[in-house]
């Protein structure tokens, strides 16, 4: 059973930084995803297992930096410059058959870390 556990999540003025966390019960192709209040859970970035390759959404493209340790089983999500469009529960998610962009994609999920950007 993949297990995920989130952390890293807090309170930032738009401008600052987080660094999120997910630390996995193995190596996978993890990917990240965020819901805000009242919207619709949407991509925001993904890795290989080999962190050969990365991908990101458009919003953060430039802003937002993932990563893994393998050694650690561990995969970062640098978040930089937040705006409080930021603001959402952010997910890591594991083991994707089909498209990343797609969070029906991927099987497993952790439990969520809440950013919030404030103005």
């Amino acid at each position: 059973q993949v297990q995920l556990v989130e952390s890293g999540g807090g309170l930032v003025q738009a401008g600052g930084s987080l660094r999120l966390s997910c630390a996995a019960s193995g190596r996978y192709d993890i990917g990240w995803f965020r819901q805000a209040p009242g919207k619709e859970r949407e991509f925001v970035a993904a890795i290989t297992s080999s962190g050969g390759s990365t991908f990101y959404a458009s919003p953060v493209k430039g802003r937002f930096t993932i990563s893994r340790d393998n050694a650690k089983n561990t995969v970062y999500l640098q978040l930089n410059n937040l705006k409080v469009e930021d603001t959402a529960v952010y997910f890591c998610a594991a083991d994707p058959e089909g498209t990343y962009t797609n969070d029906y994609a991927w099987s497993f999920w952790g439990q969520g870390a809440q950013v919030t950007v404030s103005s």
